[in-house]
């Protein structure tokens, strides 16, 4: 998204990497002027950020290794370059050139110590940033048939979605959440068949699932629910007659039971948009229309493609749309030989309504098994929007859910799967919502119970939340001082300070690496690490009292360190809120 320029100032609030981030804008723009480099170079890959190794500095930026190319000129040359002026600012001790040429940057404790200001000043706010300019974005995830209830890999795309959301809201950005109820074609007609048999059921007639048939006792409850609602109205009616009714009936219910699921997870959508309405108010059709008005519909015969042919692919004249002409390996069917729409047909209506109501980007969240689909959908966005990048389609591999190292057995209500609902018993929403962050989305997830809800340091949501419950101690155990915005941050010295205090300014240099990515998991990361460093500080006053956060016979110390713990607080509480996580304030 070209919204995102990283030397943008209009951050609600500046902080010390977006500083340093102008003044290498403007030293570039003063080595143009001065004709040491010519115009044109591409800084949209500039980073400024803490070293990988503190022994390396303060920052790092690699802004001679990602413009030397384009300058024709050999990186520490270059890196010399920007050492000269960088070396010469006010709040800059030293800057060095390491390796092929970066640069290093060391500052006076003071510039650290000054962020603490701007925490605290914007409390859980901080990190906040208008990147997004208001600019509209439509998330789309989870979007799970309704035909059975959510099941633990549905929890994965639910609860990377609402994140991202989260994110990108946090970042400046209007965001829609939607859900796509599939709720046309031959899922819900097999539905509705199977919701019959357990109707005829709850009347005492013993019934066989036939193969091809929904087999989980889920639908023994809408058998029940057909029963009160319909009576014996349709125990002896012919399929044409039921068929209809009790899709519509099975898939309300459904419904409800997803969004209440979803709603026990933290997830709240603000849009539920029904396949089967598109189709009947003539979206598809009409999606169809404009893709022919830009001469990207013919009909013709596909070739038989090499393998395995998709379920698409009929060796027949048919209705095509010129995918390839926007990356597709081929050009995709659009009509079935019945004559009604091929899935493909309605999902770019679907994405068409989506463009038009939204203006702007869109993101899919979708299961992994949906790879395969990726590229046909960002071509038919492309088309229907006339921008290549319009789409991004995040895929969510695999969880495997295990309980001691040994795999949960499926659930007898579901039939076939591990329900949502069972593993939000089995360890509540916050564990679920924190561990299924702890990867990226397209790596695959080991979800073990007993691991997960262990108190320890091995398990992340545990020892994240400890430390914002520890931080909320120290001011149940300070009797005095009762207030410290006037604390002499220049108390603040000690390795383990200063580790916790660059750290705690980087908050909003993450949130915007991580909403630009679109990674939420960045955010999980980030707190981890943050835990981590204030346990460091927790332990060291242990082995060393003068460490401790409370200094009976130092009042300035102890109101800096006071405040110190309240930014630490302030950034969890902020981070836990974006991943819709309780900051709990005591365990």
């Amino acid at each position: 998204m070209n919204a995102f320029l990283i030397w943008d100032l209009s951050y609600r609030n500046m902080n010390i990497f977006t500083l340093f981030e102008t003044h290498i804008h403007n030293i570039y723009n003063e080595l143009v002027a001065e004709g040491a480099l010519s115009e044109g170079h591409n800084l949209s890959k500039l980073t400024v950020e803490l070293p990988r190794e503190e022994s390396h500095g303060d920052l790092a930026t690699n802004i001679a290794m990602v413009t030397a190319k384009s300058a024709g000129m050999n990186p520490r040359a270059l890196a010399e370059l920007y050492v000269a002026k960088l070396a010469n600012l006010d709040d800059v001790q030293s800057a060095d050139i390491a390796g092929p040429g970066f640069i290093n940057l060391r500052l006076p404790a003071s510039a650290w110590q000054s962020q603490l200001r701007d925490i605290h000043e914007a409390g859980e706010a901080y990190g906040q940033s208008e990147i997004g300019k208001g600019q509209k974005v439509n998330v789309e995830f989870v979007s799970a048939n309704p035909t059975g209830p959510l099941h633990a890999a549905h929890a994965r795309g639910a609860i990377f979605g609402d994140a991202l959301a989260h994110l990108l809201q946090f970042a400046g950005f209007d965001v829609t959440r939607e859900y796509y109820i599939n709720d046309a074609g031959t899922q819900v007609d097999v539905l509705a068949r199977s919701a019959y048999l357990r109707y005829r059921e709850a009347f005492g007639e013993e019934v066989t699932i036939p193969a091809g048939l929904y087999p989980g006792e889920y639908l023994k409850d809408v058998g029940q629910a057909l029963k009160a609602e319909f009576a014996d109205r349709f125990l002896d009616a012919d399929e044409e007659s039921y068929l209809a009714p009790i899709r519509e009936f099975a898939v309300a219910m459904i419904m409800a039971g997803i969004k209440e699921d979803l709603s026990r997870l933290g997830v709240s959508m603000d849009v539920f948009s029904s396949e089967r309405a598109l189709t009947d108010n003539g979206k598809v059709q009409a999606a169809i229309d404009h893709l022919a008005a830009q001469d990207l519909i013919y009909h013709g015969v596909l070739e038989k493609p090499k393998g395995q042919a998709p379920e698409d692919w009929e060796e027949r004249e048919q209705m095509l749309f010129k995918a390839k002409q926007f990356g597709d390996d081929t050009d995709r069917p659009l009509q079935k030989s019945d004559g009604g729409w091929t899935y493909f047909a309605s999902d770019i209506a679907y994405h068409l309504d989506k463009y038009q109501r939204t203006d702007g980007p869109m993101i899919d969240v979708w299961g992994a098994d949906h790879g395969g689909y990726v590229k046909r959908m960002k071509a038919a966005t492309a088309a229907v929007s006339g921008a290549s990048d319009m789409l991004d389609v995040k895929l969510c591999q695999l969880v495997s859910l295990l309980d001691n190292g040994q795999p949960v057995k499926m659930s007898k209500r579901a039939g076939t799967f591990v329900t949502l609902s069972d593993v939000m018993d089995a360890v509540g929403p916050d564990v679920m919502r924190f561990i299924m962050l702890t990867r990226r989305n397209d790596q695959t997830l080991e979800f073990d119970y007993a691991k997960v809800t262990e108190k320890s340091r091995e398990n992340p949501v545990f020892y994240v939340q400890y430390a914002h419950a520890r931080a909320r101690s120290v001011f149940r155990q300070a009797e005095a001082p009762s207030h410290f915005d006037d604390a002499d941050l220049s108390c603040l010295t000690h390795e383990l300070e200063m580790r916790l205090m660059k750290q705690l300014a980087s908050w909003p240099a993450l949130i915007t690496s991580a909403a630009k990515a679109h990674e939420p998991h960045r955010i999980a990361f980030y707190l981890m690490e943050l835990a981590a460093n204030f346990h460091s500080l927790w332990n060291g006053g242990r082995d060393d009292p003068t460490l401790k956060f409370i200094q009976a016979d130092d009042e300035a110390v102890t109101k800096a360190r006071l405040y110190l713990v309240n930014c630490v607080s302030l950034v969890i509480r902020s981070g836990l809120g974006l991943l819709s996580i309780t900051a709990a304030e005591e365990m």
